[in-house]
């Protein structure tokens, strides 16, 4: 289950920046950074993908995922099955699809003598208004799906 500080820090920043893995139908890992996730509880997230990419194909074609998220004191690798919600948000000028992940294991890597300081570091460049306003509206799908 996901821990409750976590959780709070998740909703309180909006935007979250984390690593997803996905595998294919033969097993080829792929990894990326995205930044929208929401926590609906302890155990289901919601995150938004383009919908043509690679990790939106795979999920797909295999239904699991692992998301790695850093935070204060905190390095949890999260593991679950994963199906598609909302094929499209309509808001959003791009395909743009959801998917909610139910957490069936959290590991805790961070290893004895070490800690993790913050998030990992993150700011949008360019033009910051249409930024904002894509993040909320794929926020707020997330939310009311």
């Amino acid at each position: 289950m996901l821990p409750t500080e976590l959780i709070d820090l998740m909703n309180k920043l909006g935007v979250f920046p984390c690593v997803l893995g996905t595998t294919d139908k033969e097993g080829s890992i792929h990894m990326t950074f995205i930044t929208w996730v929401y926590p609906v509880s302890e155990k289901i997230l919601r995150f938004a993908l383009s919908s043509g990419s690679k990790s939106a194909k795979n999920l797909q074609e295999t239904g699991k995922a692992c998301f790695m998220f850093f935070s204060p004191e905190k390095a949890l690798a999260c593991y679950g099955s994963v199906q598609m919600v909302l094929e499209r948000i309509e808001e959003v000028k791009f395909p743009v699809s959801v998917f909610e992940m139910r957490v069936d294991r959290v590991e805790n890597n961070l290893f004895p003598g070490a800690t993790i300081t913050g998030i990992i570091p993150f700011a949008h460049t360019g033009d910051l208004e249409k930024m904002v306003e894509l993040d909320n509206a794929v926020i707020e799908a997330m939310r009311s799906v």
